[in-house]
Formats: C-alpha cells, sequence, structure tokens
C-alpha cells in the first residue's frame, strides 16, 4: 500500500470541486419539495460503487478501444478546465437539468458520479495511487452523504451566496488543477511522439 496524505487531500479536493454537492443543494432541495423523500444512503453507497468500479474497469475500456490513459487524462484536463469556468462565471455549459424524481439513478448517476466525475477519475489514475484515489472516494461520498441528509440546514447557514462563493473558490483551484494535469501528462504523449517518430 502506498499511502500518501498529500495524494489524498488533492485528490479529495478535485473530487470535491467536480462533484460540486455543495452547488447542487437547490437541486437536491428541489427534489425533496417534489416527492418528500431522498433515499440518501442508497444514492451514496451507488455513487461510490460506481466510481470505484469506474477507476478499476475505465483503464481496460480505454485499451479496448486504444486509448492510453495519458491522451484520456489530457482530454480531462480540458473537460475540467471548462467545468472550472462554469464554477468561476456562473455559467452552464453542459449540465443537465434537474432530474425529476429523486430515485437512485439522477442522485447518485448523473448528480453525483456524472461525467465529469468519471473524466476527473481516470486522469487521477495517470498521476496518482490507487489506494489515494479510493480513500478521496470515499471521503467524498461520506461528505455526500451529510449533504443529502442536511441540504436544508446547510442552505439556511450558508445562503445562496455562500454557496456562490464556495463554487467560485473551487472553481479557481480546478483551474489550477487542470492546467497541471494537462502539463503532467501532455509531456507524456510529446515523448510517446518522439519515440514513434524516432522508430520510423
Amino acid at each position: 500500500m502506498n499511502f500518501d496524505f498529500k495524494e489524498i487531500a488533492t485528490a479529495s479536493m478535485i473530487l470535491f470541486a467536480i462533484i460540486d454537492i455543495i452547488g447542487s443543494i437547490p437541486v437536491i432541495l428541489g427534489l425533496r419539495k417534489k416527492v418528500g423523500h431522498i433515499e440518501s444512503e442508497k444514492a451514496s453507497i451507488v455513487a461510490c460503487v460506481i466510481m470505484i468500479v469506474f477507476l478499476f474497469l475505465g483503464k481496460e475500456i480505454l485499451n479496448l478501444i486504444g486509448i492510453d490513459v495519458n491522451s484520456f487524462a489530457v482530454a480531462g484536463a480540458f473537460i475540467i478546465f471548462f467545468l472550472a469556468l462554469e464554477m468561476i462565471l456562473g455559467i452552464q455549459l453542459y449540465r443537465d437539468d434537474a432530474p425529476e424524481t429523486a430515485s437512485v439513478v439522477p442522485l447518485a448517476f448523473p448528480l453525483i458520479a456524472g461525467a465529469g466525475t468519471m473524466t476527473a477519475l481516470l486522469s487521477l489514475r495517470a498521476a496518482y495511487a490507487v489506494e489515494n484515489i479510493i480513500v478521496a472516494i470515499v471521503i467524498n461520498i461520506v461528505f455526500v452523504y451529510i449533504v443529502l441528509k442536511s441540504s436544508g440546514k446547510i442552505e439556511q447557514v450558508l445562503g445562496k451566496q455562500g454557496i456562490n462563493i464556495i463554487r467560485k473558490v473551487f472553481g479557481v483551484i480546478l483551474l489550477a488543477i487542470a492546467v497541471k494535469l494537462f502539463a503532467s501528462n501532455i509531456q507524456g504523449l510529446l515523448h510517446q511522439g518522439s519515440d514513434m517518430m524516432a522508430s520510423f
């Protein structure tokens, strides 16, 4: 096992910013008003299972279609970059509309374990140890569960302005992480490209 507190902390922050459960509180409250009850435990467990399964099988899926992790990480850096812009500028680029029910499917996927989260997981795997990413996933799922359980109280404490400030702060952090992720993986791609050129 190669547990590293710095890697766990960084991966946790990346996933926290991308999952953006604090920014999703208005959607969660809307769901609660529509159906009266949200299955917090089930949604959290299913989201955790989806993320861990994709963390292990995602690379194999990429190998089947002939894409290496470095290429996917660079693509992931672009997606994280645009997600960060979305958070900082308060715009919506490709977020789905609020789901109509509070069942496991719209909460666990795509609200918690969405496309951005999946991309981030494979991008993280290109840079960090798997066990550290798993710990980061569990930390985030625990936080997600707490937010789902107490979303009403959190909104009262933070207010809309507080939620917006948190989103913008994590947007800036996410932007810096996207740049770093791009820089570290583009070198691997350029190195592969130069090796291929040299082989001809």
